[in-house]
């Protein structure tokens, strides 16, 4: 009997070989077979040593029952225990159980007799599941065929059925239902490999086995599908090996940090067009693509044969369609062949049938293989035409059938230039989707806008659009706003005359066509003012309403903005954006209303307003004349009322005050705080300030920046606070007040700037850091322009270079998209007035900003 550290150095010799002999990708079943019967041979050489008996079972269940296991996958184990148990038995199982990790195997096990499965599959459907891919490695067959087959009475066709799919729409629910993520789940998100294990489990559940070759025979698969299941399936194992031998894990996400090295081991090369990832991902997600295509044929076909709806009446619809029960199919299998149009129009009576909750099996078979009937001669019928327009005019479904006409490829030959962004990667740091998953997700999120149920996330968003006469424009300029990337030159440009050549070929209005070609021109303008310059200046406002016109073309531009930025990245929306453009869509209504608004009047209602509000907290009415005194009308004109009332409130009494006087409040934006910072003014004051938010982790995402009369610094800074944080907002703003002012009062040496490593994101995706100084429109002061990777320290290493120059700053704007910063800051100083010092300081500022 050979020693547990001798059977240990077989199984690592015996999987080094195989790492070695398959380090190169080729089909992968050979080495998921070969690295589960190397496990069988261990784990039974190991479980012999204890001489357990006939009567205890030692079962692989899960993917290893299979007979197949990835490199770093968990084993899944069943011990499947006689009714009667001894003490001596579960003091050897315990020991055996030690043995499997001495070994070094990721073993996942559990202890049960049959009654204890049975208990635990009608609690977790995954025990269920689990014990469907059940296989005997060490025990009495003849028992085990027993269990096997008490399981399978057990297991309910019907309840299974139905608890997959739900577990497979939750799963799909937290990738987003999006299948072209550009760091995609091979296996958990749609088009994974998870889909393909769904059709097997269902299968089995059935008795019909779990080979494509099997459902091919049953009439459930044509031979055709059948082979592109198995090279999708190919694909997808082959990806996941290589992903387990680079991390050195179980990891199935495609990292940016493995997609070059994963493409240098499938072969692949730059080629001038494409970079060796892009070709990569490009192979992933045509596999994806078949998955997402072909699965719901199969999950459809085993419906039917569960629910059986033989013999059930079919409702006509007209001479192409019919309802069987809650299912669209077609009159007979030629309709998409004798009549093309067809293919649009099944989709619009899948919006229009209430009732209609899924498309046969055999429907989305002929519509897949019709799909080549759409050409020229169908994109030019004016009967095609009308019926797409009339899709995005439905009441519902928009983007249920968008989704599926994406999935059949139906929309990218509808719209060619579409078709050329079906898979295409974005290699930014804030997308996380391909282009045409991003405007997908855009077109959602406008839909979502228009019901009831999302009325409480965009209630703003909610009013606007349901008001807006003929929303389909807002809906195509969504589905064309970024048709133009791709292509070289500015997408936004390309992308309105591509939107242009489309529109005038289909019945809309003229005005309404103009409107999508302008949207989609457009569609960047209102996130850049809103991020990029001062919402609270009148001047900003008046320009941008000139540039939008009408109210009709403000209300579609924002829900285009706010619906275009919330489809790039959960990480790139939040609150205080939210506010920022709702706050300019606001002033540039009342600005449109009010036919050009002179400053000064805006001046005294900002005033007035403020004042109004300092009222209802018992302040005597010339309680703010001292304060107000010293400030000029630029800082009335950059700050709200409600601001302009905060910073009164907490200064009326300590204007000429000799140390710092430092406040922080909840941000109205319900997200972080806002911290005004009152004090003596230095060169250094904004490096000072910055540092300390660095240090303590905290984001600056606005600042407004303004000097008194009397030579005292006014600050105002938006921090976002980390959500790991588990501190009360009470407890954090006790903090800053406190050692933000404890450190103003130190002086000395500014502290050496925060070190961080560079993310993962800009590792693979590096920013050359841009810096621009230019006069503003105006001659008074500079605009400063810096675009950089970001990184804690960034702030305050920028300030610390335009201190040493003697620069004044005097308002910020900091807009992080992912991991890319986009800052600019109002500035002003005597040297700016020489153009060399001006080089010399975009000079030395790139070159404190190299990673």
């Amino acid at each position: 009997m050979r020693s547990v550290n001798a059977i240990r150095d077989d199984y690592t010799t015996a999987k080094t070989a195989l790492k070695t002999r398959f380090a190169a990708p080729r089909a992968a079943a050979p080495l998921l077979r070969t690295l589960a019967r190397q496990t069988d041979v261990t784990l039974s050489e190991l479980w012999e040593r204890h001489q357990f008996g006939c009567e205890v079972l030692l079962v692989a269940v899960g993917g290893y029952g299979r007979g197949e296991l990835f490199p770093h996958s968990d084993i899944d184990l069943l011990i499947l225990l006689p009714d009667q148990l001894s003490p001596a038995l579960l003091e050897k199982l315990e020991v055996f159980v030690g043995e499997l990790w001495d070994i070094g195997l990721e073993v996942g096990h559990s202890v049960r007799t049959v009654a204890d499965c049975l208990a635990e599959a009608e609690k977790d459907i995954t025990v269920q599941t689990a014990l469907l891919e059940s296989r005997l490695l060490v025990g009495d067959a003849t028992r085990f065929t027993a269990f096997r087959d008490t399981v399978y009475r057990y297991i309910d066709p019907k309840e299974f059925f139905e608890a997959k799919l739900l577990e497979q729409q939750a799963r799909y629910g937290r990738f987003q239902n999006a299948t072209y993520k550009l760091e995609p789940n091979l296996k958990e998100a749609p088009g994974g490999l998870r889909d393909l294990h769904l059709i097997g489990w269902i299968a089995a559940s059935l008795g019909l086995g779990r080979d494509w070759r099997a459902l091919a025979a049953m009439g459930m698969l044509t031979r055709e599908e059948g082979q592109k299941l198995r090279r999708a399936e190919r694909v997808l194992r082959t990806i996941r090996i290589q992903l387990h031998w680079l991390a050195r894990r179980r990891e199935d996400r495609i990292l940016f940090d493995h997609q070059n090295r994963l493409a240098e081991l499938f072969g692949y090369e730059d080629d001038g067009k494409l970079r060796a990832s892009e070709q990569l991902m490009a192979r992933y997600y045509l596999a994806a693509r078949i998955v997402t295509q072909l699965t719901p044929l199969l999950v459809q076909a085993l419906r039917t044969r569960i629910f059986s709806q033989i013999g059930s009446e079919a409702t006509p619809l007209n001479e192409r369609f019919q309802l069987r029960g809650n299912t669209l199919e077609i009159t007979t299998p030629d309709v998409f062949e004798r009549e093309p149009s067809a293919i649009l129009e099944i989709f619009l009576q899948f919006e229009q049938q209430r009732d209609v909750t899924d498309i046969a099996p055999e429907t989305l078979r002929a519509l897949w293989h019709a799909r080549a009937r759409i050409d020229d001669d169908f994109r030019a019928d004016p009967h095609n035409r009308s019926l797409f327009i009339q899709l995005f005019r439905e009441p519902r479904g928009l983007t249920r059938i968008l989704r599926r006409m994406n999935q059949y490829g139906v929309l990218g030959r509808y719209i060619p230039r579409f078709g050329e962004l079906v898979g295409r990667m974005q290699h930014d740091l804030f997308h996380v989707y391909t282009v045409d998953e991003h405007t997908l997700m855009v077109l959602r999120n406008m839909r979502r806008f228009a019901q009831p149920a999302f009325t409480h996330e965009y209630p703003l968003c909610s009013r606007l659009i349901e008001g807006f006469e003929h929303p389909e424009v807002l809906y195509l300029a969504a589905l064309f706003h970024d048709i133009g990337k791709g292509r070289g030159g500015d997408h936004s440009t390309l992308g309105a005359s591509i939107a242009r050549e489309f529109v005038d070929q289909h019945p809309l209005r003229p005005a309404d066509r103009d409107l999508i070609v302008w949207l989609v021109e457009h569609h960047l303008t209102m996130s850049h003012v809103a991020q990029k310059q001062d919402v609270y200046d009148p001047e900003v406002v008046a320009n941008f309403a000139r540039m939008v016109g009408t109210q009709r073309t403000l209300n579609a531009l924002y829900l285009l903005t706010v619906a275009d930025i919330r489809g790039t990245s959960p990480k790139v929306w939040n609150a205080w954006k939210a506010k920022l453009l709702e706050d300019l869509f606001k002033a540039t209504q009342r600005q449109l209303a009010s036919d050009d608004l002179p400053p000064s009047t805006w001046l005294e209602e900002r005033q007035e307003d403020a004042l109004s509000q300092l009222r209802l907290y018992g302040l005597r009415d010339d309680a703010h004349t001292a304060f107000w005194n010293e400030l000029d009308t630029v800082y009335f004109l950059r700050h709200e009322a409600r601001e302009i009332a905060w910073h009164t409130r907490q200064l009326f009494n300590k204007v000429n005050s000799d140390t710092a006087v430092v406040r922080a409040r909840l941000s109205e934006s319900g997200e972080g705080l806002q911290v005004m910072v009152y004090t003596r003014d230095t060169p250094d004051l904004f490096a000072r300030i910055c540092s300390f938010f660095e240090r303590a982790g905290y984001n600056i995402f606005d600042a407004h920046v303004h000097t008194t009369h009397h030579g005292y610094a006014l600050d105002s800074f938006y921090v976002f606070i980390p959500e790991n944080r588990n501190d009360s907002y009470r407890d954090l703003i006790g903090f800053v007040e406190y050692e933000l002012a404890l450190q103003l009062a130190k002086a000395g040496q500014l502290p050496a700037p925060v070190k961080a490593r560079v993310s993962r994101q800009l590792k693979h995706f590096p920013v050359q850091p841009h810096v621009l100084i230019r006069a503003d429109e105006r001659g008074k002061y500079h605009v400063l322009s810096i675009a950089a990777g970001d990184r804690p320290g960034l702030l305050s290493t920028i300030a610390r270079v335009l201190a040493d120059y003697r620069i004044d700053i005097q308002s910020a704007k900091i807009m992080t998209l992912g991991e890319r910063a986009e800052d600019n800051f109002l500035i002003s100083g005597q040297r700016l007035g020489d153009e060399r010092n001006i080089r010399q300081l975009e000079s030395e500022l790139l070159q404190a900003l190299q990673v």
